[in-house]
């Protein structure tokens, strides 16, 4: 037997998670001269299954910030921005206006969304068809007048829309339907006053929209015989100078004067149809995407468009159809944002193009949907309205493959918003924004077969919900509403499997603490948008209960008192009432609830925990060891009702620590102690400059964590396309301090990193918000030959030239700020017991230690790995030691993209194995976990363009 504690992962592809297409983007700011990205900047994609995912682009960092659930038959088909005149406050001082968001998609309306619910907040009326396009009209510094929408509908109608008085109202028509009934297929301002139109009958018009004059008629006929009879006029896009310029179905690219309204240059960019334009803010490139792939540059001679123009660059950065794109071309960010059917949005830079590498942002969604029960080795994954649930067998009791054991169709046509399971998978949550349903499931066993049996249950719970999870043994149920309020509800359940649970139809309201924060123009009509909670957790005792919001706050509660079978269901407590030694601080309730015995109240340090630098993207509490958990008293000793106190209740709160990790945006470990309302020892001894650089060089944020605390505390966190391993029972590596020889070279490195700062060109760091900045050469150059004379005719003598690029291709890093931090992290390690020594320079493993044995091996290596007919796979992941010390992390990119990964053990409970024929003594399970992987090759998607030379 191995002393080596390790972690199972089955690798699973299975598990089915349909792609959504990416139909719309757009950008929420027009960039201004002069003015730096507001902080407010945000991009939406609108996808086919009527999801509105919302990103900030955060200088380049790219975090997922909200999703607005759609519906059955709601594909999001376009998307546009307004923002309301700037106003004065009392002191004077400009408040920028509020953001707006409108989709459009398969119906007559358009819609406007609650930023701050994610719900839709009004939908235009108007007598007129299916709207296929619209667009916003621009905004003018200093205007205050409202911005207007126009759409394009199926009948060829165009009309106004208004926005004015905080509304969305019908105004007039701009174009009625013509003889044809040509199809609006694009539409856009070409200023306040003039509008363009692209329809399916080969023409671009031209209106007044003050009036519904049409100025100018433009055809861009046929490809004449063989050819389709109507071209479709896809995109209509306006350059800075006044010309405009259009994407057809022929694969053509044509450029108008704004002046005249002639056609001035036409270039064949595709060989299919363009379906969408993007252009730079100076109207010098134009960017365009289509049926066959490709994402094309054209450019112009002269600076600000007007010359010739010419194609001089086309790549295919899809692996589909190109539907959308987005430009926003500001002072630091110059970036273009492509979407299409194969579900990934690329980022290519503008000004910086073919100095910079494009970057894909992840495709699946940051919240995983995926949630496991490890007692029944159960794992639920759910899409749209549909859910399923897996059963995994255990190793030992056979090969047999995860089969479905049941699988439930939500009535209705919204789509699901979260899922919770209890650990023992009795109890199942489901939450859409119009209810939240509570279902038990019965587990029987026949001959050699498993039946899951699924019961609907009567629970009084809100009308939706954005997130719901249940305390590890299903006793309560939290629930955020969308407009971010916190209810708990208490689940009586018992032994007995023919008795249903039931909800108790009581529910508790908890409040959160009064925040200081700034108003925002994404602030919607229902509150700040910063204050949305994005992260909900029970401890693993259920004793706590945390909650995190955009702007970085964490609001936490305690349970007072123990479960009490003889005490009331619900006793509920006027504060006139209770007893004067209550010292409860939470008045802002009327009342106070009582749940057999038991209630929650605001953490009594709850308001020192500290403020985060960036937005959380995990919240997770740490277990508890087995030995340190104290088990609870039966019921309330010592409370008994007297006449001056009919309503006693216990004061216990929680007294065993319980440690709450949070990781921001930046992954940062921020690992709490809850009740004494500061960092952790381990936080303040490891501060990020200690963390491995592999693991700051990350660019996706973390999705989701695995805790191993059985005989370690390890931390397993994992994103889309990495999985790290931290020991948080030693601190980490830290940069050795410099002694006296070594300062002038320190000097000398800390001068290199400035001049490295001040020129933009030689940082490998991308500046634009797309990818890193391309090398001087993409290959490393070894040797290079020096030529003495200036005609370079004679031969030159071959030197060796050095360069920074390391085995892995990438730039080395630069430790310089280790350097700084180095002695404040060593004073703070100062006194405690630590054994932390040098890490590996590749973040792995070195020459004897087994800390995995598939996920470092090369290509050739991995052939041996056993894996069966659905993709499984089990490693054991090992730590062991090397002649540089303990590792204490750990990471691996073999994973790739990750969709979630659940537990199937938690690494409790003993199990008993044979060896060579003898009953060897029961040793404790490894963590096992399922990591779900879905690669781009394995989608189920259309198919697509195939061009002549393929």
């Amino acid at each position: 037997m191995s002393t080596f504690p390790a972690m199972d992962i089955h690798r699973s592809r299975f598990v089915p998670f349909p792609p959504s297409a990416i139909n719309a983007l757009a950008f929420s700011h027009e960039p201004r001269d002069g003015e730096r990205e507001p902080e407010c900047l945000r991009l939406a994609i609108g996808r086919a299954n009527g999801n509105i995912e919302i990103w900030n682009p955060a200088d380049g960092e790219w975090l997922q910030e909200r999703v607005f659930y759609g519906g059955k038959d709601r594909s999001v088909e376009g998307l546009a921005w307004t923002q309301e005149a700037d106003t004065k406050d009392r002191r004077g001082v400009k408040v920028p206006g509020r953001l707006r968001l409108f989709s459009i998609g398969y119906s007559s309306s358009v819609t406007e969304w609650d930023l701050t619910t994610g719900l839709p907040a009004r939908n235009s009326n108007g007598n007129h068809s299916e709207v296929w396009c619209f667009a916003a009209q621009p905004a003018i510094q200093n205007d205050q007048a409202p911005q207007k929408l126009i759409a394009g509908c199926a009948d060829g109608t165009l009309v106004l829309l208004s926005t004015a008085d905080n509304d969305l109202q019908f105004e007039k028509f701009v174009a009625r339907s013509t003889t044809k009934k040509a199809r609006a297929l694009s539409v856009t301002f070409k200023d306040r006053k003039i509008a363009l139109a692209g329809f399916a009958d080969s023409t671009i018009r031209v209106y007044d929209t003050r009036n519904g004059y049409v100025i100018r008629n433009i055809s861009l006929g046929n490809l004449g015989p063989g050819g389709p009879r109507e071209t479709l006029v896809w995109k209509v896009k306006c350059l800075a100078n006044g010309d405009f310029v259009s994407g057809d179905s022929n694969g053509d690219i044509c450029i108008y004067d704004g002046k005249n309204y002639s056609q001035s240059q036409r270039i064949s960019g595709h060989e299919a149809d363009v379906l969408d334009l993007a252009v730079s803010r100076d109207g010098s490139m134009i960017f365009s995407g289509g049926m066959d792939r490709r994402t094309c540059l054209y450019t112009s001679s002269t600076k600000t468009g007007g010359g010739k123009w010419v194609k001089v660059s086309h790549q295919r950065y899809h692996d589909h159809d190109v539907k959308a794109m987005a430009t926003y071309d500001g002072t630091k960010l110059s970036i273009l944002v492509s979407g299409g059917i194969d579900t990934r949005p690329i980022v290519l830079p503008i000004r910086s193009f073919g100095k910079e590498l494009s970057r894909g942002l992840p495709s699946l969604p940051h919240s995983p949907p995926l949630v496991s029960a490890p007692e029944a080795r159960l794992v639920v994954s759910w899409w749209n309205s549909e859910i399923r649930i897996w059963r995994v067998k255990n190793q030992d009791d056979g090969t047999e493959k995860p089969k479905v054991a049941a699988r439930l169709a939500l009535q209705g046509d919204e789509n699901i918003s979260s899922v919770a399971m209890s650990k023992d998978g009795g109890l199942l949550a489901v939450a859409t924004s119009r209810e939240v349903k509570l279902f038990q499931l019965v587990q029987t066993k026949a001959e050699g077969s498993f039946n899951l049996r699924i019961r609907k249950l009567e629970a009084s719970l809100a009308n939706g919900a954005r997130l719901v999870q249940f305390t590890p043994d299903g006793k309560w149920l939290a629930y955020i509403t969308a407009a971010n309020d916190i209810f708990l509800s208490r689940i009586i359940r018992t032994d007995d499997p023919t008795e249903r649970p039931r909800a108790l139809p009581k529910l508790l309201r908890l409040q959160r603490l009064q925040r200081d924060f700034e108003t925002s123009p994404l602030d919607g009509l229902s509150g700040a948008y910063s204050r949305s909670i994005s992260h909900a957790e029970f401890s693993d005792d259920g004793s706590v209960f945390a909650v995190a919001d955009l702007a970085g706050y964490i609001d936490t509660w305690v349970t007072e008192g123990h479960e009490d079978p003889t005490a009331l269901e619900v006793d509920i407590v006027n504060d006139a009432d209770d007893d004067a030694d209550d010292s409860d601080d939470e008045d802002s309730r009327p009342e106070r609830v009582s749940f057999l015995g038991q209630r929650w109240i605001r953490n009594p340090s709850a308001h020192l925990l500290p403020r985060l630098d960036s937005k959380p993207v995990l919240l997770s509490f740490q277990p508890s060891p087995k030995d340190l958990q104290r088990p609870e008293p039966n019921g309330n000793p010592a409370v008994h009702p007297t006449r001056r106190n009919p309503h006693p209740h216990s004061h216990d709160i929680p007294d065993t620590e319980h440690r709450l990790l949070v990781v921001s945006a930046n992954n940062q470990l921020n690992l709490f102690d809850v009740l004494a309302g500061r960092l952790s020892e381990w936080s303040r001894r490891n501060p990020p400059s200690s963390y491995p650089t592999a693991y700051r060089l990350l660019k996706s944020p973390a999705k989701g964590c695995l805790w191993d605390t059985q005989e370690h505390q390890r931390l397993w966190l994992y994103g889309e396309s990495w999985l790290f391993m931290f020991d948080l029972s030693h601190d980490l590596p830290i940069p050795d301090s410099l002694d006296e020889s070594e300062q002038q070279t320190s000097k000398s490195s800390k001068k290199r990193k400035r001049d490295r700062e001040n020129n933009n060109t030689a940082s490998h760091k991308g500046t634009s918000g797309a990818g890193d900045a391309i090398p001087d050469t993409d290959i490393p150059i070894t040797k290079m030959r020096k030529f003495q004379n200036s005609d370079n005719t004679k031969g030159g003598e071959i030197t060796s030239r050095s360069n920074n690029w390391g085995a892995s291709g990438s730039i080395a890093s630069d430790n310089d700020d280790d350097d700084e931090y180095a002695t404040l992290t060593a004073l703070r390690r100062a006194g405690t017991t630590t054994s932390s020594n040098g890490a590996v320079p590749n973040g792995g493993t070195s020459n004897g230690t087994t800390t995995t044995t598939t996920t470092t091996k090369s290509s050739e290596d991995q052939a041996g790995d056993d894996e069966d007919e659905e993709g499984n796979l089990t490693v054991a992941v090992k730590d062991g030691s090397s002649k540089r010390g303990q590792e204490h992390w750990w990471y691996t990119l073999k994973y790739r993209p990750i969709l979630g990964v659940v537990p199937l053990c938690g690494g409790g409970g003993s199990r008993e194995s044979e060896v060579e024929g003898e009953l060897a003594e029961s040793e404790k399970d490894p963590l096992e976990v399922m990591l779900v992987e879905r690669p781009a090759w394995d989608l189920d998607l259309p198919p697509r363009f195939v061009g002549a030379h393929e």
